[in-house]
Parts: structure tokens; C-alpha cells; sequence
């Protein structure tokens, strides 16, 4: 699992979990960039935004901590 730091929160992804639907990058590119290292840059974005994105993860592989 890693995790990326935005604010008081971290979202946290399960490479084990994770089923890459693409849902997360689909619908907030700016900050789910898969061919990019971090895939995940917090920077571009709200936390709002991003806690909404991964409350959407089909395989539940992205989560709030």
C-alpha cells in the first residue's frame, strides 16, 4: 500500500485491490495520472475533490485515511 498526503488526510492505494478500471483517472486526471510517478499528485486538486474520487473506487482500492 501507499500513501500520498493532502491536508489532514491520506489517500491510500492497495495495488493488491486494485482492479484499474480507470474510473479515477477518467474522472480526475489532474491529479490520477497512471503513466506519471507519483500516479497520484494531491497537489492538483481539492481535498473535497479527491475524497469524493476515491469514495468512488469500484474495487475499493483507493481509500481515505
Amino acid at each position: 500500500m501507499k500513501k500520498y498526503e493532502k491536508e489532514d488526510v491520506s489517500v491510500v492505494w492497495n495495488s493488491e485491490k486494485c482492479k484499474h478500471a480507470g474510473l479515477c483517472a477518467r474522472q480526475l486526471p489532474q491529479v490520477f495520472k497512471p503513466k506519471e510517478k507519483p500516479w497520484i499528485q494531491t497537489a492538483n486538486a481539492t481535498k473535497a475533490q479527491i475524497v469524493e474520487q476515491v469514495s468512488k473506487c469500484p474495487s475499493g482500492a483507493l481509500s481515505i485515511e
